[in-house]
């Protein structure tokens, strides 16, 4: 025997939010229901699915907002890293995502966290690279981080 459920939130492997399904009654009693994901169909547990996604759409637009003005503020970023090189072309080492973000910081003082950085792998030879900061709700940021011979620079400089 199985009852009908209303799902509050996503549940992997069951459904999303909204949708009614068909589970057996202990997971709905003792794993759904006492973690709030999910209530008995009934037209008070479907007023508040409706609230809960108003909620849900009013906190993602502001995110949105949010993300599209950090994009703003970030939208003409450049990076120029010097590091130590061992033939001039290959470096000592390599600059990671760790040190863009670092550099960022440096640079415009936003904090941005790892996981926004989309960088293939650590950039271990001078030259021009692109990198992208995923902000997140599709708002993305692409700059160009160039890395330059520390070694050479401080030849030139005297």
């Amino acid at each position: 025997m199985q009852i009908e459920v209303m799902l509050m939130d996503n549940v992997k492997k069951l459904g999303k939010s909204g949708q009614i399904v068909k589970v057996a009654p202990g997971y709905a009693r003792n794993f759904l229901f006492t973690k709030g994901l999910a209530a008995p169909v009934t037209e008070a547990s479907k007023r508040r699915l409706k609230k809960l996604e108003a909620e849900r759409a009013a906190r993602a637009a502001e995110e949105k907002k949010a993300a599209l003005e950090l994009a703003r503020k970030l939208a003409d970023l450049s990076l120029t890293v010097s590091a130590h090189t061992v033939d001039g072309k290959k470096l000592y080492g390599s600059v990671s995502a760790t040190d863009l973000l670092a550099a960022i910081e440096a640079n415009r003082g936003i904090k941005l966290d790892r996981s926004q950085l989309d960088l293939d792998d650590h950039l271990k030879e001078v030259g021009e690279y692109e990198a992208n900061i995923d902000l997140g709700h599709g708002v993305n940021v692409k700059f160009k981080v160039t890395i330059l011979d520390q070694g050479a620079q401080e030849t030139a400089e005297q």
